[in-house]
C-alpha cells in the first residue's frame, strides 16, 4: 500500500522542507564534511565575477537540482552565485498547466494565480531551503517589484484590448509574446480561437510576464552581474528574463536536457531552440571523421528506437515490424510515399524568421490539401506519440484538426495515431523523403540518408544537407519535385552524421555525476561531498562553467567522446 496518497500535501512540504525529503539535493549534508572550507568559499567568492542564476520556479526539479550544482561550482571557482526565486508572486507561470487545475479550479486560478490552486507553496518552499542551506544570496519576486508597479501591471493587463496582447512592448520588450506563449502552454493549445477562460489566462500570463519584467530590471540595475543563467529560456517567467536581460547588455545562458541520459545542452544568448538553428557549421563540418566515430553515432542512432540511453522515451514499447506497420496502416509502400512528421502542436510557440507557415496547423492541412490534389503520392502522417505520452497531454490534438479541416479524405492519405505502436523509424524508411516542421527526427532520419524537407524552425535548418522553404511558394516548388529522382548522396549523408555527432555527443555535455531518477523524468545529483564539484573533478562541468564565466563554446571535447559513452 502506498502510504505518501494518504499524507496531506502540506504535510508532505513540511516534511520535505525541514527533513531533506524529497528529490533536491541535501546541501546541508554534502557541505558537512567541509563546512569550513565551504565558508571561506563563500567569503572569497564575494570579490569574484557575479552569475545569476534565475531559477524562478522553485518546483521545477531538474532546474533546481541542476542550477543548485552550478551555483556551487562556481562558488568554489571564486565566484558570487545569486538565485532568483518567485515567492508565490505570479499570476502565472511555466510550471501551472491545465492538468494541475482542470476546468473545476480554473476560475480560482483566474482569480488568485497559482498559489489559490495550491501549486505554489510546495513548489517556493524546498527550493528556498535548499538554496538558503547553501549558503548563497536568494532574490524574491515579490521584494524586487514596487507596489506602483504591481498596480502598474495589473491596470496594463485589465487595459489593453485582448487582440493586441500578443503584440503589445513595453519599452522595448516584446512582452505580449511571451504573454501568449505561456497561456497556450498553461492550455496544453496551439491556438487560443475559441477556447473557455482564453482571455482570461492570457491576461494572468500578460500580469506575470510585466512582473517579471520590473523584477529583472531590478535586478540587473542592482548588480553588476556577469551572466544570468537559466533553463530553456522560453515561456514565462524565463523568456522575459532572457529578453530583459540581452536588452540590458547582459549575457545570457540557457541550458536544457539533452536526449542522452546525464548530457546537457548549453547555449550562449539564447534559448537553443533559436541559438541551434544559426550555430556556425564551422563547429563541425571539418572535424576528422572516422570509422569509429561513424560507428559511434550510428550505433547511438539505432538505440533511439528503444530510447535505452536516453533521459526519456516518449513511443514506448514500438513494434519495429514493417509488415505489423504495413496491416495495421493498410498502406501499400511499392508506391513513392512521402512522410510528414508534425510536432507536438503547442509546444514551444515562438516567432522564428525561418518559418515557412503561421503555425503548425496551417502546414499541416496546407501540405494535405496539396497531397489531396497529388494522387499520384501517398502521404504518410504520424502523429507525434508526446500528445498523449508527455505528461501534459495535448488539449488540442492534431487528429482533431485534422477531421474538423477535412470530412473525408482521399486513400492516398494515411494517418498514424499518437497511441499506435508503430514504429516511426520503420515508416520513415520506406519514404521517398521526409516533411517537417521542427521535430528533431529529422537529425535521425538525414542520417540514414533519408532526403528531409523543413518547413519550420528545425535545428537542421542551414546545415547544406536538408531542403530548406522560408516561404509558403517556396515549401510548394519543393513539393512540385516530388518524388525525388534521388536519395541523399554521400557527401550529404557524412555530413549529416556529422552534425548529428555534433549534436548528440559534443553538444550534449557529459555531466557523471547525475543519476536518473526511476520515474525517469528527472535526475538525482550522485556527489558526497562538495569537492566532487571542484576544478579539474568533471571535464564537462569545466566546460560548462568555462562557458558561463568566459563566453568558451559549450563543446564537450572530442578526445573524452569514446571513453564516456553511455
Amino acid at each position: 500500500m502506498n502510504i505518501k496518497k494518504f499524507i496531506p500535501k502540506k504535510i508532505k512540504t513540511i516534511l520535505k522542507k525541514n527533513f531533506r525529503i524529497g528529490p533536491y539535493p541535501n546541501w546541508k549534508a554534502i557541505l558537512k564534511k567541509d563546512n569550513e572550507l565551504w565558508s571561506e568559499r563563500l567569503v572569497t567568492s564575494k570579490s569574484g565575477k557575479k552569475v545569476l542564476f534565475a531559477t524562478s520556479t522553485g518546483g521545477h526539479r531538474s532546474g533546481n537540482i541542476t542550477e543548485s550544482a552550478l551555483a556551487a561550482s562556481l562558488v568554489l571557482r571564486g565566484v558570487e552565485a545569486d538565485v532568483l526565486l518567485c515567492d508565490h508572486a505570479l499570476p502565472g507561470c511555466v510550471l501551472a498547466e491545465y492538468q494541475h487545475v482542470q476546468a473545476k479550479n480554473i476560475k480560482k486560478f483566474i482569480t488568485d494565480g497559482p498559489a489559490g490552486v495550491g501549486l505554489c507553496e510546495s513548489c517556493f518552499a524546498c527550493a528556498d531551503r535548499m538554496f538558503k542551506d547553501i549558503g548563497i544570496n536568494i532574490h524574491y519576486y515579490s521584494k524586487l517589484v514596487t507596489a506602483d508597479q504591481k498596480n502598474e501591471a495589473l491596470k496594463i493587463s485589465k487595459d489593453v484590448l485582448y487582440k493586441d496582447i500578443k503584440s503589445y512592448k513595453y519599452k522595448n520588450y516584446d512582452i505580449g509574446e511571451h504573454a501568449m506563449s505561456g497561456a497556450l502552454r498553461f492550455l496544453c493549445i496551439g491556438d487560443l480561437e475559441g477556447q473557455d477562460y482564453a482571455e482570461e489566462i492570457l491576461r494572468s500570463y500578460f500580469r506575470a510576464s510585466l512582473l517579471t519584467m520590473f523584477a529583472t530590471e531590478a535586478l540587473i540595475n542592482k548588480y553588476n552581474y556577469e551572466c544570468i543563467v537559466f533553463f530553456h529560456g522560453i515561456y514565462v517567467p524565463h523568456g522575459v528574463i532572457g529578453e530583459v536581460a540581452r536588452k540590458n547588455n547582459v549575457r545570457v545562458v540557457n541550458w536544457n536536457t539533452a536526449y542522452r541520459q546525464k548530457r546537457f545542452i548549453f547555449t550562449h544568448d539564447d534559448t537553443y531552440h533559436q541559438t541551434l538553428q544559426y550555430e556556425p557549421v564551422s563547429h563541425w563540418e571539418n572535424m576528422d571523421w572516422t570509422n569509429e566515430l561513424e560507428d559511434q553515432i550510428m550505433s547511438y542512432l539505432e538505440s533511439r528506437e528503444s530510447g535505452s540511453r536516453d533521459w526519456q522515451q516518449f513511443n514506448e514499447n514500438s513494434n519495429p515490424s514493417l509488415d505489423a506497420a504495413i496491416r495495421e496502416i493498410g498502406i501499400d509502400f511499392s508506391k513513392p510515399t512521402i512522410g510528414l512528421l508534425p510536432n507536438v502542436v503547442w509546444d514551444a510557440q515562438l516567432h522564428y524568421k525561418s518559418n515557412s507557415f503561421k503555425n503548425l496547423i496551417e502546414w499541416t492541412i496546407q501540405t494535405i490539401e496539396y497531397f489531396i490534389k497529388r494522387p499520384d503520392l501517398q502521404l504518410l502522417l504520424r502523429i507525434h506519440p508526446a500528445e498523449i505520452k508527455r505528461y501534459s497531454k495535448s488539449r488540442q490534438p492534431l487528429s482533431t484538426e485534422i477531421e474538423n479541416a477535412f470530412k473525408d479524405l482521399p486513400s492516398n492519405i494515411f494517418i498514424v495515431p499518437a497511441d499506435s505502436k508503430v514504429s516511426t523509424y520503420t515508416i520513415m524508411d520506406q519514404c521517398n523523403s521526409v516533411l517537417i516542421y521542427g521535430t528533431k527526427t529529422g537529425v535521425e532520419l538525414t542520417s540514414r540518408g533519408i532526403p528531409v524537407v523543413v518547413a519550420g524552425e528545425a535545428w537542421i535548418r542551414n546545415k547544406g544537407f536538408t531542403h530548406d522553404a522560408t516561404s509558403p511558394e517556396e515549401y510548394f516548388k519543393i513539393l512540385d519535385e516530388l518524388p525525388l529522382k534521388n536519395k541523399m548522396n554521400e557527401k550529404e549523408i557524412t555530413r549529416a552524421r556529422k552534425f548529428a555527432y555534433h549534436f548528440f555527443y559534443r553538444r550534449g555535455i557529459y555531466l557523471p555525476f547525475m543519476e536518473k531518477s526511476k520515474d525517469s523524468m528527472t535526475f538525482s545529483l550522485g556527489i558526497t561531498e562538495i569537492n566532487d564539484l571542484a576544478p579539474n573533478m568533471s571535464v564537462g562541468l569545466d566546460v560548462i562553467c568555462d562557458g558561463i564565466l568566459n563566453k568558451a563554446p559549450f563543446i564537450y571535447p572530442a578526445e573524452k567522446q569514446l571513453e564516456e559513452d553511455i
